[in-house]
């Protein structure tokens, strides 16, 4: 049985704590936030104990590893403290906003020699994984072209926005670490453009909201991705993987999977509305991943180094987008 802290007891963190607390292999033995009456809350829930602060926590040798599913600006500082207290450690994206301050704390996790697992929760998702399990065993032969499409139900508060990093960094950078994922190598040309046409208020703040970027491999193929802050109707989460044999494709996911069939056509279900329905799945699927490291029977699949080439291409696709041309992609 392993003891998890959890940190952050927001709306993430109350999925990781009902998935913790629920599996026979975990205990969530404690909930921390900086807001005490949260974390009193969701702790009292599972029977855990609670903090604001993560110090006294983190020297707990009860404690076998932590998961990060706070506020985007405490990752960094959280993952440098429970590395340095030999904690394995689960992360939601991203490390940091900046590069530098990514590399350092990278630095900090390989002195301390833990494992790191980045929540890029699409690679633990059931119908991407499997494109990729096929995609690699070639069942359509030479990967040549990747299209992913990811568009929200509708724009977050402008409040966000003014703190999310943008769209490329907040939104796009997991379709990076997907596209990265699926292929398998390491696109070295990225071409982005993008629009204000969902809302004016997210471009006053200085972000887009609809955006088209290209990512060439060495290989030659391409991935294209396309993002969108709204769908109007749900949830839209695509992959098709094409090959010279074929074509692989992940569709969307409905709220159920009957159908009605009438003269005037055919009826579905709606799309799942948000991420927190449509990668249920997946958030479980990463507490299994992150309990099989734990236990010494798996490397992490998705690590810090994937972290910061998800990164490097979100800043890239920005540097691409202000200089309106194609960027070679350095990762140094």
């Amino acid at each position: 049985m392993f003891n998890i802290v959890l940190f952050g007891a927001g709306k993430m963190g109350s999925v990781h704590a009902k998935n913790i607390a629920n599996h026979n292999e975990t205990t969530l033995y404690a909930v921390v936030d900086p807001i005490p009456d949260n974390a009193r809350r969701l702790a009292e829930k599972y029977s855990a104990k609670w903090y604001s602060s993560p110090e006294a926590i983190l020297a707990d040798t009860q404690v076998d590893g932590i998961w990060i599913a706070s506020a985007s600006h405490t990752h960094a500082d959280l993952i440098e403290l429970a590395a340095k207290n030999k904690k394995a450690i689960f992360c939601e994206k991203p490390i940091h906003l900046e590069l530098d301050r990514v590399k350092q704390c990278l630095s900090i996790v390989e002195q301390n020699n833990v494992p790191l697992i980045m929540g890029f929760n699409r690679r633990f998702d059931p119908q991407f994984s499997q494109v990729k399990k096929q995609g690699d065993a070639g069942e359509v032969g030479k990967k040549e072209s990747l299209l992913i499409v990811s568009r929200d139900p509708a724009p977050p508060p402008i409040s966000y926005v003014k703190i999310s990093g943008g769209l490329f960094k907040d939104m796009m950078i997991h379709d990076f670490d997907m596209a990265r994922f699926i292929m398998d190598e390491e696109p070295d040309f990225i071409f982005a453009q993008a629009s204000n046409v969902v809302d004016p208020e997210i471009g006053k703040a200085g972000d887009i909201d609809t955006a088209v970027v290209t990512l060439k491999f060495p290989s030659g193929a391409l991935a294209t991705i396309i993002n969108s802050r709204r769908s109007g109707y749900g949830y839209d989460q695509r992959i098709e993987l094409h090959g010279e044999k074929g074509l692989l494709q992940a569709g969307n996911i409905h709220t159920h999977q009957v159908s009605v069939w009438r003269e005037t056509g055919r009826l579905y279900a709606p799309l799942e509305d948000f991420y927190l329905q449509r990668y249920d799945d997946a958030y479980f699927s990463e507490l299994e991943h992150f309990i099989a490291v734990m236990c010494g029977k798996a490397q992490p699949q998705c690590s810090g180094s994937d972290g910061y080439k998800a990164l490097v291409l979100a800043i890239s696709a920005s540097q691409s987008l202000a200089e309106g041309k194609e960027r070679a992609v350095n990762y140094r």
